[in-house]
């Protein structure tokens, strides 16, 4: 019997049945089967060496694909649990598999879990593993045979449980066998660039209710030219790691026992944070927003006309019953708040565009599992705005928001972003509002809106709010990874939904569009941004601290310490007197690990000529000035937002004050 194989380039090849992924790739070429680890036949992974025995589509998996740097992951991760059963076969194993940037796996033991100090030994047993390269076997059992062979594992009794159907498979080598649903190398030959990271609690399938197990986190390569960047990658995302600089730097703290995913921001970080949310308030208003506070409760009712409940319910916190028939919700966005401040008042023509904006907070109900340090919380204070405007006036407003965001780019020094137009997915309109015509209606105009301004652009489909298309503003972050920082979005719907008019110049009642926009995004999410991309090392208009002042000697010195200090404060700066009694160099090493931009020291030369001795942070050697010529030179570079001639301005920017 043969049968008929259509390869990724449509062509079709006839083959005996029975033939293999590998079979296949040796008739092609010797160099694709030394490259082939696995299979995609029909759009399922299938092993190497498996059996093809009815028509389909193959794709041939490559050790250089995506793809195939899981299969080795996977093979990664269950080798790891064959190591961790060989050394400690009191471990309960629980889930092993291939992530994003690596594998993991998870694991369980009474009497104290798994620490990073047996990481070691694991390494070297995996290696021995390894090198024997015994073969991998597949195997299948059922349902009831596999939970007999799992029945000191717990967490794996769960899992077969949950599987569909009867069956389960999985892989063998030597006496270890774990059920895999995944697929793995034919042998373990290509498994020898690895690397076990470390550990970290997580909870069981990712639920606060179930235990904490002991998670050890490891990668794999083919090159090892690949895992060596791969280590400096990821020495550098430690050294950048905003939770660990806000340690570090004493900005902010989360605590689990308090409250995971609630963020307490200690004096560093609220000064950060108080200068962004004065100058975002600061440029609203100049731009023609009147600021308003919106309670964080509202009835659930209008959440339920808004839509957020039909499509948002998962990502909302339960509604609290006040017990006489009122529903109250957390409210996870503030469009509607900002919908009652437009009802509030009959509005006219003349009012519009009407701009509210707020320093907004929301909660989302995010799993533990999900949760990390400000990028990813429960509460969140959003830079929020909505702009009423009349359909005439959609894309002059569009354009004036992109400028205010692109303004406010450029004093935060951020010149690495592209424009996303994301639209909803035609083939899957469940999730959004169903109104086509809305649909085409607003995505035509936004795409015309960008099209007359000239900015380059890209599309996605399957990316819009469930209430309209938007423009994303993908913004690198300090690893290089895309992030949506801004976003413009059209509403037709809201305004339908909450009945919203305006009196027009004739007298009539018309229906005002919405327009929802974020500058920064979320002070949270933002202040992480600039934290990782800065390094800790905030410009000084945003430092905590700007200038530290350090007297030589506390007897002789602090009387004109003290003066500096006060001068400086009364110029508007933010400056700490070291009186500790402590070595001068201790002092000096602490304020650069502290990462402040400017180190004054005052002895008797710099007392006797009204001078100071400056150390800028990140350089060895110190400056002798006079202290007013400083102060003046400090004040002019927090007023120019610490530009240098190296300040960029990005593509949008440039084009936009054309």
């Amino acid at each position: 019997m043969s049968i008929k194989i259509t390869l990724p380039d449509n062509s079709i090849k006839e083959f005996d049945a029975g033939v293999s992924t590998l079979d296949v790739a040796k008739s092609i070429a010797n160099s694709l089967a030394k490259k082939a680890v696995a299979g995609k036949y029909n759009g399922a992974f299938v092993d190497l060496t498996a059996p093809l025995n009815a028509d389909g589509s193959l794709e041939i998996v490559t050790k250089d694909s995506a793809a195939g740097l899981t299969v080795l992951r996977e093979t990664g991760a269950f080798v790891l649990a064959a190591a961790i059963k060989a050394l400690h076969p009191e471990v309960r194993l629980g889930e092993g598999e291939a992530a994003e940037d690596g594998f993991f796996y998870d694991t369980d033991r009474e009497d104290g879990q798994l620490t990073v100090d047996e990481l070691p030994a694991l390494d070297e047993k995996m290696k021995a593993i390894i090198k024997a390269n015994a073969p991998i076997e597949k195997v299948s059992m059922s349902k009831a045979d596999a939970k007999k062979a799992f029945a000191d594992e717990p967490y794996k009794v769960q899992l077969i449980d949950a599987l569909a159907g009867d069956q389960v498979t999985g892989y063998k080598l030597g006496d270890f066998v774990d059920f895999e649903e995944a697929v793995l190398l034919p042998n373990l030959k290509d498994l020898k660039h690895f690397s076990l990271l470390s550990v970290a609690g997580a909870y069981w399938q990712g639920k606060s209710s179930n235990p904490m197990l002991q998670r050890i986190y490891a990668t794999a390569y083919y090159k090892e030219a690949d895992l060596e960047a791969d280590a400096k990658r990821r020495q550098e995302a430690k050294e950048r790691d905003h939770r660990v600089i806000g340690r570090d730097l004493d900005l902010f703290f989360v605590d689990p026992k308090v409250g995971a995913g609630l963020p307490y921001w200690m004096p560093n970080g609220a000064t950060i944070r108080r200068i962004i949310e004065r100058y975002i308030i600061d440029k609203e208003l100049a731009d023609g927003y009147e600021h308003v506070y919106t309670p964080v409760l509202m009835n659930l009712d209008a959440y339920k006309t808004s839509g957020h409940w039909d499509h948002y319910r998962d990502d909302m916190f339960p509604p609290m019953d006040m017990g006489d028939g009122e529903m109250l919700e957390l409210r996870p966005m503030n469009c509607p708040s900002h919908i009652q401040i437009f009802k509030h008042h009959i509005r006219s023509y003349r009012e519009l565009p009407l701009r509210i904006a707020e320093l907004g907070m929301m909660h989302r109900y995010e799993k533990s599992g999900a949760l990390s340090g400000l990028q990813r919380v429960r509460e969140m204070t959003l830079n929020d705005g909505h702009t009423f405007v009349a359909l005439d006036q959609v894309q002059e407003e569009f354009k004036k928001i992109l400028k205010l965001i692109m303004d406010v780019y450029e004093d935060f020094n951020i010149s690495d972003y592209t424009f996303r137009l994301s639209y909803r997915d035609p083939k899957n309109t469940e999730k959004y509002f169903d109104d086509d015509e809305m649909w085409t209606r607003s995505q035509t105009m936004l795409k015309g809106a960008m099209d007359d301004l000239g900015l380059d652009y890209y599309e996605a489909e399957g990316e819009a709010a469930f209430y309209g298309p938007k423009l994303d503003i993908q913004t690198k972050t300090a690893l290089g990874n895309d992030e949506t920082m801004s976003t413009i979005q059209l509403d037709f719907m809201l305004p339908e939904r909450f009945d919203l008019s305006y009196v027009g110049a004739d007298g009539e009642n018309h229906r005002p569009v919405m327009i929802h926009r974020g500058i920064v995004g979320t002070m949270e999410r933002f202040i992480a941004y600039l934290t990782e991309i800065y390094k800790g090392a905030f410009p000084t208009w945003l430092a905590p601290t700007q200038v530290k002042v350090i007297p030589v000697s506390l007897d002789q010195h602090m009387e004109y310490a003290k003066l500096l200090k006060d001068k400086m404060l009364k110029a508007g700066l933010r400056v700490e007197l070291d009186s500790r009694n402590e070595q001068m160099g201790y002092k000096i090493r602490e304020a650069q690990t502290q990462k402040v931009p400017y180190t004054v020291v005052v002895g008797d030369k710099e007392v006797n000529s009204a001078a100071v001795s400056v150390r800028r942070y990140g350089e060895s050697s110190a400056e002798e000035m006079p202290a007013n010529l400083f102060i003046e030179a400090v004040e002019a570079e927090v007023k120019n937002y610490s530009r240098d001639g190296k300040h960029k301005r990005g593509e949008g920017q440039a084009q936009l004050d054309k």
